[in-house]
């Protein structure tokens, strides 16, 4: 059977963590910066995991991942 083929931007936008979890970025932090304030831009700097509701799309889309 060949090789099942990852979508390449999913496999782009996720990474996996040690224990099996899926990490993200946070969204809101390429425009429109000026109205938010330090705390909250350094807040969305930071990594996110993926809720238990998408993680099975996403595994689907990353099946090496």
């Amino acid at each position: 059977m060949p090789k099942m083929k990852s979508n390449r931007g999913a496999k782009k936008r996720f990474s996996s963590t040690g224990r099996g979890g899926i990490k993200r970025a946070k969204s809101g932090k390429s425009h429109i910066l000026t109205t938010k304030n330090r705390k909250r831009k350094r807040g969305l700097r930071k990594t996110a995991l993926v809720h238990s509701t998408n993680e099975k799309s996403i595994r689907r889309l990353l099946p090496y991942l």
